[in-house]
């Protein structure tokens, strides 16, 4: 079973994210960084989740034992480890998070020198270490040569300033209400002094952390309560973010959630009229709606697509010289201001733009019709390659054939089974989805 996923190791915390595995993992990742090591250095952050001090330690060891100094740097956004990595010029960076899983699960995030995910290429060469125990016992440092740890709270200030940079300086967000529900995770403290310093009325939500109730009926898997308090409070906008604060997911002043593609149509669309859009175009997964690549061509923008998830999106990105792209399900990356999907700098954008428009949001992020959708997950125990299923290519060339856009893949995260259908035809795709449904579920038992 590979190691790692679309985003890093993520899995059930003391089964596969377990003390002995991880200290393990982190001396395989400290041998692969040597390799490039100039300042001898790694930082760690990571999320609210109480597993998290199990995994931070067992890293610090694994790291420590191999030679590298550590920095800890606690509870902080995913987005905030891939900027402080490359900031404080440290070697590597990795932050320890399952993103919007349950707090059962955790996982661990890793980044190079420059604040840039993994490839799949370098992971598969730490995955090599990690399988090879001779390597790893013959690296072990000794006497001077094993490394030290210290705990630095005070660099949220960096990240603070680096992300409110990113927000236009002659606009302000006084006379703007704005609701943000932190998911009880990684963001709780930086995302209401961001906006409260832009000088945004904020009521905050999900601020809270106990350990266990990250992503708990909040943020961004659970919009519903947040779209509840804009109604309440009368907000303009409401920010929801998930565990990690990597995921924005944004609801207008009437209570309706703003379609992920639509946000980024949208902004693509603006930065194109500011000028700061680069390759003529933006890039988004294979998940997103045809309506979007429909209304960018109408504004003579090209779409690219990756596969899903925000590295491959960047890596996209970078082929294509483009400095915009997404996942519809709530990454958004501005290559100008981070290196990875960043919650509250996508917020910060989507607002300028609101701020700059002097529209409301319901006005402003809904500018064309999606194709209809239909998307559901089913629990797997094992992951067969597709192909190799029997009926498989009977069932698709048959969706294929009724004007229907499939996409059938694995979660990497997940033992799931992600299926998506678009077309035309609403009712058409409610019963293709059932019969896939049915097909799925009797092949993969």
């Amino acid at each position: 079973m590979s190691l790692f996923g679309t985003d890093g190791v993520r899995g059930k915390a003391g089964k596969k994210i377990n003390a002995f595995d991880v200290m393990r993992l982190a001396m395989a990742t400290g041998i692969y960084f040597r390799q490039f090591a100039k300042g001898n250095k790694i930082l760690v952050g990571k999320d609210t989740r109480r597993s998290g001090y199990m995994v931070e330690n067992a890293l610090v060891s694994g790291l420590t034992a191999v030679g590298f100094d550590v920095i800890q740097v606690g509870p902080m956004p995913t987005p905030a480890i891939a900027f402080l990595t490359e900031d404080m010029r440290c070697d590597a960076g990795i932050m320890i998070s399952a993103s919007h899983n349950p707090y059962f699960d955790n996982g661990i995030k890793f980044f190079d020198c420059m604040g840039n995910k993994l490839n799949r290429d370098k992971e598969e060469q730490i995955e090599a270490i990690f399988n090879d125990m001779e390597r790893i016992n013959a690296s072990q440092s000794v006497e001077k040569e094993i490394g030290k740890s210290k705990r630095i709270d005070d660099v949220i200030g960096r990240y603070i300033v680096h992300i409110k940079n990113s927000f236009p300086h002659h606009l302000s967000l006084s006379g703007k209400r704005v609701v943000v529900d932190c998911a009880n995770g990684a963001g709780y403290l930086v995302a209401p002094t961001i906006l409260e310093e832009l000088g945004a009325d904020v009521i905050v939500l999900g601020n809270k952390p106990n350990g266990f109730n990250i992503n708990e009926g909040c943020g961004a898997m659970h919009p519903e309560y947040l779209a509840k308090a804009v109604l309440e409070y009368r907000a303009d906008v409401g920010i929801a973010l998930d565990g990690d604060a990597d995921r924005l997911v944004m609801v207008d002043e009437k209570g309706d959630v703003v379609d992920g593609d639509k946000l980024m149509a949208v902004l693509a669309v603006h930065l194109k009229s500011e000028g700061l859009l680069k390759g003529d175009g933006m890039v988004a997964t294979v998940m997103s709606n045809a309506g979007l690549g429909e209304y960018l061509s109408r504004h003579k923008l090209d779409l690219y697509r990756s596969d899903v998830g925000d590295k491959f999106v960047v890596e996209v990105m970078q082929q294509k010289g483009i400095n915009f792209g997404g996942e519809q399900s709530g990454h958004i990356i501005f290559s100008d201001y981070a290196k990875t999907g960043d919650g509250l700098s996508s917020a910060l954008q989507a607002m300028a733009y609101l701020a700059q428009s002097g529209l409301k949001a319901s006005d402003a992020f809904n500018p064309y019709e999606s194709y209809p959708q239909k998307q559901t997950a089913l629990l797997v125990t094992n992951k067969p390659e597709l192909l190799s299923l029997d009926g498989y290519d009977e069932l698709c060339q048959k969706i294929e054939a009724q004007n229907i856009r499939h996409l059938f893949r694995y979660s990497g995260t997940e033992n799931k089974i992600r299926l998506l259908l678009e077309g035309k035809d609403e009712v058409l795709l409610d019963s293709t989805m059932e019969e896939a449904k049915a097909f799925f579920a009797k092949a993969i038992a």
